[in-house]
């Protein structure tokens, strides 16, 4: 847990040196001197890690790492780390976090505990005669599974837990089986150990049946584990509440609105993936499939206002690990699973369900109030100084320049910087 004191220690977070921040972290409980230690020399200063995880490997590319606060989850605070390079991110986050904080609360859940794995069977002769087949043997399949590829999972409190059949009529005229594998993997994501049950079954559900089975690969659609996440706002002002409704209306009927109201979700989700190791691939499938389930794509996540109470509700297959592959090989992501105080796989999927409700809701409240340019490009203004070309004495008259410009104008780009520096260079040359 975190420092009891972990609100006072929040407040004005965002003003403090990176010194100061990581003397709040520190006292927070959120990280350790070893920790800060780590940071100051740079993270990983070798390659050895990255060759042993990809090929060809030439060295790393290094994504920014910040921390998201303010954050109350199931009554328990949280300092988010977020290893992302877009401006804003962390800093709407971080405010809609405080807002909730103060006027509302965010609770969490988890529903069911497997992942799923398919195994395909493109043609099959006689469909009634294998399904009655995979019947007799369906336990005997498990029970094979478990003992033979799965026994440490199933020590660990997991393992297979149940198939069943799908027939998919082919546009051919003829079958096409699907065996839907579903196993509690436990406190690991469980790629490679439910890819290796789905081949070991292979074999044997081939010497059964007399069918081809054809293909066998997990599936990142994954219905059987699902994590909700439902944040609230009490005595808002009706004017904002019905908007912010609206706007989620809008992402729940248009699917060209639903892919911008979706990644607007994952900007806080994917950071999270990224900074614990975790497949952050995998999770987008998921979610954008599951938003697409009813066939017709849609928003992950739905916001209702009702006599001055905004409700917001996020359902998402998020499958994580916390044990095994680059999480428990990465230095970095293990320091940033301390630095959550994540004891399992499931609380990781509901902080991250937390995290994509509450960015999701910054960037509507900002849609309907100021826009989401003013707040945005406010912040960006320090990139386009920097691709402008400004030297350390410039970089203050440059963007006190470009801040004016969006005051005035409600707008910025770099060709506004690029003129604007020329203008402060011509002036320095006269004087």
């Amino acid at each position: 847990m975190l420092a009891k004191n972990a609100s006072q220690l929040f407040q004005g977070f965002s003003r403090l040196t990176r010194e100061e921040r990581f003397q709040r972290l520190i006292a927070m409980g959120a990280m350790t001197a070893d920790d800060v230690s780590y940071l100051h020399q740079g993270g990983i200063q070798d390659a050895g890690l990255a060759d042993k995880l990809i090929e060809n490997v030439v060295g790393y590319f290094q994504l920014p790492l910040g921390v998201a606060t303010n954050f109350c989850v199931d009554g328990r605070d949280y300092v988010i780390p977020m290893a992302v390079e877009e401006t804003s991110i962390v800093a709407a986050l971080s405010k809609t976090a405080k807002w909730i904080r103060q006027h509302g609360d965010i609770q969490t859940y988890v529903e069911g505990d497997c992942i799923l794995g398919q195994i395909q069977l493109a043609k099959i002769d006689d469909f009634t005669r294998f399904s009655a087949i995979f019947d007799d043997n369906k336990r005997f399949l498990i029970e094979k599974a478990n003992e033979d590829v799965a026994a440490n999972m199933v020590r660990r409190g997991g393992g297979v837990v149940d198939l069943q059949l799908r027939k998919l009529p082919r546009t051919d005229g003829g079958d096409m089986a699907v065996i839907h594998l579903t196993m509690n993997s436990c406190d690991a994501m469980g790629a490679n150990i439910i890819n290796q049950v789905l081949e070991y079954l292979k074999a044997p559900i081939e010497a059964l049946t007399g069918e081809q089975v054809t293909m066998c690969i997990l599936s990142n659609l994954n219905d059987q584990k699902m994590t909700t996440a439902k944040g609230t706002i009490r005595d808002l002002e009706p004017s904002l509440g019905e908007r912010i409704q609206e706007a989620s209306l809008f992402g729940e009927l248009d699917p060209y609105r639903a892919a911008t109201h979706n990644k607007g979700v994952m900007n806080g989700m994917d950071p999270v993936l990224i900074a614990t190791g975790n497949d952050w691939r995998a999770v987008e499938a998921g979610v954008h499939a599951y938003a697409a389930r009813s066939g017709h794509y849609q928003a992950i996540s739905r916001w209702r206002y009702q006599q001055g109470v905004l409700s917001g509700e996020l359902i998402a297959p998020i499958i994580v690990g916390t044990v095994g592959g680059v999480t428990a090989l990465h230095p970095t992501a293990r320091m940033c699973l301390r630095m959550m105080k994540i004891e399992s796989a499931n609380q990781l999927s509901r902080v991250i369900a937390a995290v994509g409700l509450v960015q999701n809701l910054g960037a509507l409240k900002a849609l309907c109030t100021e826009g989401i340019i003013q707040g945005h490009m406010k912040l960006h203004l320090d990139n386009l100084v920097m691709v402008a070309g400004a030297t350390e004495i410039e970089m203050p008259l440059l963007k006190t320049r470009l801040q004016q410009c969006l005051i005035n104008t409600k707008r910025v780009s770099v060709n506004n910087a690029s003129e604007f520096l020329a203008e402060i260079r011509d002036a320095q040359a006269v004087l």
